[in-house]
Parts: C-alpha cells; sequence; structure tokens
C-alpha cells in the first residue's frame, strides 16, 4: 500500500472514530485542494460593528472571499489599542476547531486580546510543504491590516499561532510577512521543506519564536532540525545556564539572536504530534505536563514587535 493510501486510511479511521477532522500528523494533504486566491491581493471587509462576542466573518483577498472567526473578550472596547493572536489551524481542520482546541478564548477573556481563527482553503494552508497554491501569507497580512484599521489592534502586538500546518505557515509568515508580527508559537509544526532550506530564508525584521516538539511526533527530527537552522541564520546565542526542566520528561531552551529576538524550544519526549495541555480535540495532549496556550501567551505578551 502507498504512503498515501496508508494516510489516507489513517485519517479516515480517526474521523470515524472521533468525528473530529485534525489530521494533521503528516503536516501535509492527501491531495492538494484546488488553486484559490492566485490573483492580485485586495481586502474588502465584510461590515460589521467592532464589539464583544464571538464573530463569523469575512474578507475578500485575491479574488476569494476568505472565512474567520473572531473572538473579542467581554473587556474589548472598540476605542481602546489591543493585542492581537491569529491561531491556524492543522490539515484538515477549521478555525472553529482551532478555537476548541487551543482554549485560546479564555486566555483571552482573562488578559483582554483579539483571538482571529482563519479558515484554510480546502481545510488547509498553504505553507512550507504543503497545502494548495492560495496567497495564505498576503492573506494574513490583509487581515491584519484589516484589524489594526477597523478593530483597533496595537499593530506592536500582533502574534502568530498555529499547530502542524497551521505552525508551518508561522515559520513562512514570520519570515514573507517579516516586520508583521511580533512573535510566533509554533506547536507540532517546524521550519521545514525546500523553501526554508535556503540559506537567506530569514526574517528580515526581529521575529521571536516559542515553539513545542513531541518527541514521539514523527516529525520530531525535522522539527529540531529546522528551528536549529532558524537559530544558525540569526546567530543565537543559547542562554546560560540551560533553564530547568518545565516539567518531567520535558526539556526547555533558550536563545536570544543577533538581531533581538529570543528563540524558545519545548521538547516533551513522551508526547506526539499534539497541543500540549490541551484537553479538547483529537490533537489536545491534556497530560503533557505543559500547558503550551499559558506559555505561548506569556511569550507573546513580553515580545512586542522590535521596530
Amino acid at each position: 500500500m502507498s504512503r498515501l493510501r496508508r494516510i489516507a486510511a489513517w485519517c479516515v479511521t480517526i474521523s470515524l472514530l472521533t468525528g473530529v477532522a485534525a489530521c494533521g500528523e503528516d503536516n501535509g494533504p492527501l491531495s492538494s485542494p484546488t488553486p484559490q486566491g492566485s490573483g492580485p491581493a485586495s481586502s474588502v471587509p465584510a461590515a460589521v460593528s467592532p464589539g464583544p462576542g464571538q464573530h463569523e466573518l469575512t474578507l475578500d483577498h485575491g479574488g476569494t472571499t476568505r472565512q474567520y472567526r473572531l473572538h473579542a473578550p467581554a473587556g474589548y472596547a472598540p476605542g481602546t489599542p489591543v493585542p492581537l493572536v491569529i491561531a491556524l489551524h492543522p490539515y484538515p481542520s477549521t478555525g472553529l476547531e482551532m478555537s476548541q482546541l487551543s482554549g485560546l478564548d479564555e486566555v483571552a477573556a482573562r488578559e483582554n486580546f483579539l483571538v482571529a481563527y482563519p479558515d484554510g482553503m480546502g481545510g488547509g494552508f498553504n505553507a512550507l510543504v504543503c497545502c494548495g497554491s492560495a496567497d495564505d501569507v498576503g492573506f494574513l497580512s490583509a487581515l491584519t491590516d484589516h484589524l489594526i484599521e477597523a478593530w483597533r489592534v496595537d499593530p506592536d502586538r500582533v502574534y502568530l499561532t498555529g499547530i502542524s500546518n497551521g505552525g508551518d505557515l508561522s515559520f513562512r509568515a514570520a519570515v514573507e510577512a517579516s516586520g508583521t508580527f511580533g512573535a510566533i508559537g509554533v506547536v507540532s509544526g517546524g521550519f521545514i521543506g525546500e523553501r526554508a532550506a535556503a540559506a537567506d530564508y530569514v526574517p528580515k525584521q526581529p521575529v521571536s519564536v516559542i515553539t513545542f516538539i513531541g518527541g514521539q511526533d514523527r516529525y520530531a527530527e525535522q522539527f529540531r532540525t529546522g528551528v536549529e537552522a532558524w537559530q544558525d541564520r540569526l546567530r543565537c546565542t543559547p542562554a546560560t545556564p540551560r533553564p530547568a526542566p518545565p516539567a518531567a520528561g520535558s526539556t526547555l531552551t533558550r536563545a536570544r539572536c543577533a538581531d533581538g529576538s529570543d528563540v524558545e524550544v519545548y521538547v516533551i519526549e513522551n508526547m506526539g504530534h499534539s497541543w500540549p495541555g490541551a484537553s479538547g480535540g483529537a490533537m489536545g495532549a491534556p497530560d503533557a505536563g505543559v500547558a503550551a496556550t499559558e506559555l505561548i501567551w506569556k511569550f507573546f505578551a513580553a515580545h512586542p514587535r522590535q521596530r
């Protein structure tokens, strides 16, 4: 049986058993979604009055209407600048499922920031090794610009996080939309593929990185190698002494890079392709001993955009 057929059978089995479409294990689709969004970029947001609540919204970009979910906490005041976290789902999945997996809405309610959950085209994003041909980096930039203008997002406190395919896109956007995001949080994703292998593929402005790698993830070695390449290119120096392990069976490394950005790498040895600390969905790892959502927000809050 070919690799793609084995993956397809595995995905169907998981979907039938869990009812959750979260086949992020392979960082790629079984077949590429229909190419979308290849035309000139433009953005025409749907009319909506900014205010607290769960909003199902659209944004036209590149001739395609894109959908996203926006959570504005009860403390959101339209006239006051707030941070924004854009959260990217795995393949195949949706923004709604990402909100349920990550638990970011609960943190946003406490810390008063906006969370946007875009839907990928055909269930995925055009990241470093897949999926499709949509201009997802351009879409993320357009979405950020719109939320800065219409929802009073603080442009110095815009962050990007994602898991699997969404994590891969976080790395791609950090490089290709350099200067847009203060930091990225990558869970079970990596700086991988042919594009990332180019020695000059690196952010031109500082963007800090926090990432979580499961030691039992089939892509663990690729993810480790990728983040090491990221640090080499940015001339990052490991912190000494090395930080204490965050939990049993886990390691943490920190580094400061020549451009002033920071890199934190958590490795959870007994975890697979999952979101550590998450209790919902097929990709949750509630017993990981590390709560990625809380750690990501703490890291973001300490890393506004550097000019």
